[in-house]
């Protein structure tokens, strides 16, 4: 099976919860990954920046254990019914939903359940925090190697420009060397 947006949804859509910050209106994100009514009270907003919290393990995990370990504490939390669906005429695809048509109960079925198959089906790995030491973001890795460290390019490079300062700083070049060497 290859990448595809059932796959991925649950997973895109914990990442983006655990990314959002205090400013962010939640329920345009829940409407960006369509989730139905995605209405929130001011109680559910918190309770789901509460949840976003607990999400951010599994990201952050090391190892694929870690992230099996913490994504079975958020299903325990979670777990809904699961059924498979062709609505809309769409292919069968499953839906992770409690009983219920509270919002809340869902998002928590629909992260942490399509955490579960994403990284059942990726091998334990391609979900991480990013690797820069001043971002905390979480990623889905869509890439085709399959190895990326960064929530962004943008990211990465700025990672990789700090490195080779630091880098520039500890080793005198040789144009410096000939400078101190010609004034003595």
């Amino acid at each position: 099976m290859g990448y595809s947006h059932e796959n991925q949804v649950g997973a895109q859509l914990a990442a983006a919860l655990v990314n959002a910050s205090e400013e962010q209106n939640l329920e345009a994100i829940l409407r960006d990954f369509s989730i139905r009514e995605p209405g929130l009270d001011a109680a559910t907003e918190q309770s789901l920046r509460a949840w976003a919290d607990e999400l951010r393990p599994a990201f952050a995990a090391q190892t694929a254990d870690e992230r099996c370990t913490s994504i079975n504490a958020l299903l325990d939390h979670a777990a809904g019914r699961i059924s498979l669906t062709t609505h809309g005429g769409s292919r069968p695809h499953l839906h992770l939903f409690p009983e219920g048509n509270d919002v809340l109960p869902r998002i928590k079925a629909v992260t942490s359940g399509g955490l579960a198959l994403f990284i059942a089906w990726s091998g334990g790995e391609r979900i991480g925090a990013c690797a820069r030491e001043s971002c905390s973001q979480a990623f889905v890795d869509s890439s085709k190697a399959g190895r990326q460290r960064y929530c962004s390019a943008r990211c990465g490079n700025t990672d990789a420009v700090a490195r080779h300062r630091q880098s520039a700083k500890r080793t005198p070049s040789p144009e410096r060397n000939r400078t101190i060497h010609q004034s003595n």
